[in-house]
């Protein structure tokens, strides 16, 4: 299977990866809680851009993410999360493009998120543009209500695969502890039988938390953990979640 390395942290071996959101929606806010960021023992951030009051600024953007980057020490995961999927703010697909173009061209990122049920020619242009400066993919779907079952968990996972995803990722919301196990068992199906690249699953919510941390024992490569602030429910602290990851490391 094939890592992904984004400066100095591989993603795809050892103890998974963790990421931590930064939320904050004003430009000082932001560039405040990134020194904080930089300080924790995390190994990404992710810029949800959805949060920042002036996403719709394409060059803003652009610039606080070079800003970013500079004052992090770790790889910058930028994400638009739209609001379909959970996202804070409602865009066109013309402007969610435009404003990863404008990224990747004259901004700063390690790595994009793209949502898999974005128009497809649309994305697939947009894939290819990254990749042409090194920006990695992670190919991303949501389902806040709900776990599908595990052959649909399964499909869409190989779906961003063949989109040509870097790290393909999936998010569910159990509404019983038989849910966790299908999303369970759908990782642990995806990776022994068809992934050749980085996944990341998760069950949300209180009731899915033990799929945060057991990533190395099903197949999932990264978790997200909270700072201050969680961007989705169930997301542990950041230092607890080290330490489980660490003790349960094989």
């Amino acid at each position: 299977m094939k890592t992904v390395k984004v400066a100095d942290v591989v993603i795809g071996e050892g103890v998974p990866k963790i990421i931590v959101p930064l939320v904050e929606r004003k430009e000082a806010a932001i560039l405040e809680e990134a020194k904080k960021l930089a300080q924790l023992d995390c190994d990404i951030i992710e810029w949800r851009i959805d949060f920042f009051e002036e996403v719709t600024n394409e060059k803003k953007v652009a610039e606080l993410s070079k800003q970013l980057r500079e004052c992090l020490n770790k790889p910058l995961l930028v994400t638009f999360r739209t609001k379909k999927e959970g996202g804070e703010l409602e865009l066109s697909d013309a402007q969610y493009f435009s404003i990863y173009e404008e990224v990747i061209a004259s901004g700063s990122a390690d790595l994009i998120d793209v949502e898999l049920f974005m128009p497809s020619e649309a994305s697939a242009k947009l894939i290819a543009k990254a990749q042409a400066q090194g920006v990695k993919i992670v190919m991303c779907n949501h389902d806040f209500h709900a776990t599908p079952e595990q052959t649909e968990i399964v499909n869409r996972l190989k779906m961003m695969q063949e989109k040509g995803a870097d790290i393909c990722k999936i998010a569910v919301m159990p509404q019983s502890p038989a849910d966790v196990l299908t999303l369970l068992a759908a990782t642990e199906e995806m990776k022994r039988k068809y992934a050749d690249r980085p996944l990341i699953t998760m069950s949300m919510g209180a009731l899915g938390m033990v799929s945060r941390v057991s990533g190395q024992t099903f197949g999932s490569d990264a978790t997200f953990g909270a700072a201050a602030q969680a961007s989705a429910p169930g997301q542990v602290p950041v230092g607890e979640l080290r330490t489980i990851l660490n003790t349960l490391k094989h």
